[in-house]
């Protein structure tokens, strides 16, 4: 097969991952959730989270072909049906700079020991690292694959995509320091209009298929 067309899909697939993930949304969502905790606490947390991530987006990756036929979904469905996801959330990164799951943390997180073990399945690995947009595009991503070499380049980007997550949490408290609110808002922005334009692409893609056949 050729190269080239391999290196646009791993493109396409870690651009649409990692935007609808936003490693550094999530780094600011840590530091709010765990403001007082010990740095052992922190990594403990940053670890579990991303390995509990990551073991969903690969559930769904193999699994999506196998819960399109338990539900009689058809594929073009679950393209525009993504796609749509998808826009919604870049809509609500443009325009408050925020996405759902940071603005369900305006309470005052509580900071003990037991909650700095909790938080890191939820809500920071669900729904905050793999939350619907994430794993609706890694179906959608796995079920175009057409080839197994398509397939290792989609749990490439999870790999990349999820250990960046990590990154991003364990350095978090510097990322804060030093990008402050403007800064992130301006980063969490560009990242929703990069998202909007993958999200009108995967629906493009499912109407065209319809069309053709019709």
């Amino acid at each position: 097969m050729s190269v080239t067309l391999l290196i646009d899909y791993w493109l396409i697939a870690i651009t649409a991952l990692f935007v609808v993930v936003n490693p550094l949304t999530t780094a600011f969502i840590f530091v709010s959730l765990l403001p007082n905790a010990n740095a052992a606490q922190r990594a403990r947390a940053a670890k579990r989270s991303t390995l509990v991530s990551a073991g969903i987006f690969l559930l769904f990756g193999l699994l999506g072909s196998f819960i399109f036929k338990v539900f009689g979904i058809t594929l073009e469905a679950f393209r525009i049906a993504g796609g749509l996801i998808l826009f919604g959330i870049a809509m609500s990164m443009m325009q408050k700079g925020l996405d759902d799951g940071e603005e369900a943390t305006g309470k005052e997180p509580q900071t003990d020991g037991k909650l700095a073990k909790d938080v890191s399945i939820i809500p920071l690995a669900i729904p905050f690292i793999a939350g619907p947009g994430a794993i609706a595009t890694v179906m959608i991503l796995t079920s175009e694959a057409q080839n197994v070499w398509h397939f290792i380049t989609v749990f490439l980007a999870i790999g990349i995509t999820t250990f960046s997550c990590y990154l991003a949490m364990i350095y978090a408290h510097v990322l804060v320091r030093y990008i402050g609110e403007t800064g992130k808002e301006i980063i969490t922005r560009l990242f929703g209009l990069i998202l909007s334009v993958i999200a009108v692409q995967f629906v493009i893609n499912g109407v065209l298929d319809i069309y053709r056949s019709l």
